[in-house]
């Protein structure tokens, strides 16, 4: 009887290492979600309106833009994207809101622009090369291409001086 119980029990350890490796294991295919940049609140972001709001009320209700743009402080710009993944796979964006707020030159809101996903560009690479505009070389030609060039017509070789010397004529 005794025997009996030390079994069950190494089989009940067992079968609790085996379930514990069986979670471990799974865990590693679950879809990850992440969110980057701004929370966007879709009462606060109605709540802008243009000809009524300035800078100062737009940081107010909705904070500082995730950037300004460059070229002027009339725009500002609050990006928000959900990103999924499985464990090891690049994540890929599952929904994406770009709130561009234009600003007139006294600060008053002219327009609030919302893009999404559609603004997302798709690239693909063209296998492991990338295509390049110009000559075409090969090894040989990139290597051994130099030879005969060196020394050419005006690029400063011997017998230029009076007399057919050096530099100095003599």
């Amino acid at each position: 009887m005794r025997q009996f119980n030390r079994q069950s029990r190494s089989g009940r350890i067992m079968l609790a290492v085996g379930l514990g490796a069986l979670v471990l294991g799974a865990s590693g295919c679950t879809r990850i979600r992440t969110h980057q940049g701004y929370q966007v609140d879709k009462l606060l972001v109605d709540s802008v309106q243009p000809g009524v709001d300035n800078r100062a009320s737009v940081e107010g209700t909705l904070g500082r833009p995730s950037f300004v743009s460059q070229f002027g402080p009339q725009d500002w710009y609050y990006v928000s994207r959900d990103m999924r993944s499985l464990a090891f796979a690049n994540p890929r964006p599952v929904s994406q809101t770009i709130l561009h707020v234009r600003f007139d030159a006294a600060g008053n809101v002219v327009a609030v622009d919302r893009m999404g996903l559609e603004q997302v560009a798709r690239i693909s690479p063209a296998g492991s090369k990338t295509p390049t505009l110009g000559r075409h070389r090969s090894l040989f030609d990139e290597i051994f291409g130099n030879i005969g060039a060196v020394g050419a017509g005006g690029m400063g070789g011997g017998g230029s001086g009076p007399n057919g010397g050096g530099p100095n004529g003599s």
